[in-house]
């Protein structure tokens, strides 16, 4: 007999309900289809736990200001008139409204269109129209723009949780601080990286669709089929063709603690040219012959490669995917519903011809290889939820082979094609959903 799964599960669910849920080499279904079970992540996960915000040279300057999104809270990150960064809620602690309705921009102060009260770009409320009207028990209140409770950057990479008992961002981090560390230096350096604009999907999918794809080596060949196929007949092979026969590829799949994992191309990919195995983009043989008309010998090949992505899918819980030289974000909506963010990067060192030709890189794979899997994400969240009696999702792909062992630095590997990245971010994922988080904000004045 098959249990009706479709009554959603209570919001303060025992650790028993989530082993049942999340077991070693499978998933219940409503993880990705129940109400309640989201409900539960906005705080647990997308709050309880360090949520990548934005790349600090977003704000280059001060008064510059872009929302960003912790789950579905929306925050304001700002640089004040000294630099400093500063990141509170876009909510108006009068009546609620947001008090910033643009995505980006410069701003010295925030004015709620409902009342008039007015924030500095630090979040500080400075200004009440009428303000006489209010007595000595409002103005004993902290009315300040809500804080998170705890905001860090690593090397430009701004984080914020709103649990005060959360580690600090380099414990949680942890051994994919090191991939993120070598993924900057493909960028020429943490000083060096320069995010620009993004390419915005929105998908009628759970979030987690979207972070299951991003450790999963196992479906380039048949969801990219068409691109493989094109790049081989026209060019005799290119990026992404050793995905091809995986199963024998030199990649490898690594699980890296609390959520976060790798697949690491690096070793097919510059095994012997990055830059040869690119499939042809607009003005690539111009760009090759200025680099080798302008560059020494021993030059030539470093700054070819600059402009192909890093060769690193690195999966950072719950959030941020480094993908080649892009840096994407996951924004959750709704149980069905999410946003995908594609930030191209340029380098501060590079001239035109280069970071030209680093977006030609980067505008390839989201343009010709995305809608393979956007359309994959879409119709796994239709089929989960058109029939619920089929209830389980399997994901025990090399989990009894032996494949996926320690390495000498304890860390988990396996095969590209393995299953472990969804094995080992859905241990994190459990974990955090069976605790009971304290969920904090400051709204006291700045010092």
């Amino acid at each position: 007999m098959v249990k009706d799964m479709n009554d959603s599960l209570p919001l303060a669910a025992s650790s028993s309900s989530w082993d049942w849920l999340i077991q070693d080499d499978r998933i219940h279904r409503t993880v990705y289809t129940d109400p309640g079970i989201f409900a539960r992540e906005m705080n647990n996960i997308f709050a309880a736990t360090w949520v990548y915000l934005l790349h600090e040279s977003e704000l280059p300057e001060p008064g510059d200001f872009r929302r960003a999104w912790m789950g579905t809270r929306e925050l304001i990150v700002t640089r004040d008139e000294a630099c400093a960064l500063h990141v509170f809620a876009n909510r108006c602690t009068h009546r609620g409204a947001t008090v910033c309705r643009e995505a980006a921009g410069k701003a010295s102060s925030f004015t709620c269109p409902y009342h008039g009260w007015k924030f500095d770009n630090r979040g500080q409320l400075f200004g009440i129209p009428g303000k006489t009207a209010y007595g000595a028990g409002f103005k004993a209140r902290d009315m300040h723009l809500a804080r998170p409770a705890q905001v860090a950057s690593y090397k430009g990479f701004v984080f914020a949780t709103l649990n005060p008992d959360a580690p600090p961002l380099e414990i949680h981090l942890g051994a994919a601080a090191r991939f993120m560390d070598e993924w900057i230096e493909h960028q020429g350096g943490a000083d060096n990286i320069v995010v620009g604009g993004a390419q915005r999907f929105h998908l009628d999918c759970n979030w987690k669709m979207v972070f299951d794809n991003a450790g999963d080596g196992y479906h380039p060949p048949f969801s990219h089929q068409s691109l493989l196929q094109m790049t081989s007949a026209r060019y005799g092979g290119g990026d992404i063709s050793y995905f091809a026969d995986a199963d024998r590829s030199r990649m490898s799949l690594y699980a890296l603690g609390n959520g976060h994992t790798l697949i690491d191309q690096r070793p097919d990919m510059y095994a012997n040219s990055a830059w040869e195995q690119q499939r042809p983009q607009p003005g690539r043989e111009v760009f090759e012959a200025h680099v080798r008309a302008t560059m020494a010998d021993e030059d030539t090949k470093r700054v070819l490669e600059s402009a192909v992505g890093a060769g690193m899918n690195l999966s950072i819980f719950p959030n941020l995917l480094l993908i080649g030289n892009q840096i994407q974000v996951i924004q959750p909506l709704n149980t069905a519903g999410t946003t995908m963010h594609w930030h191209a990067t340029r380098r501060r060192d590079a001239d035109d011809a280069l970071n030209t030709m680093r977006m030609r890189t980067q505008e390839d794979f989201p343009i010709m290889g995305e809608m393979d899997d956007a359309g994959n994400f879409e119709e796994c969240q239709r089929g989960l939820t058109s029939f619920p009696e089929d209830e389980w999702i399997d994901i025990s792909r090399h989990h009894e082979t032996g494949q996926d062992v320690a390495d000498e630095h304890g860390r988990i590997v396996g095969p590209v094609t393995s299953e472990l990245h969804l094995r080992a971010y859905y241990a994190q994922w459990k974990r955090l959903m069976a605790a009971e988080p304290t969920l904090q904000v400051n709204k006291s004045r700045i010092a």
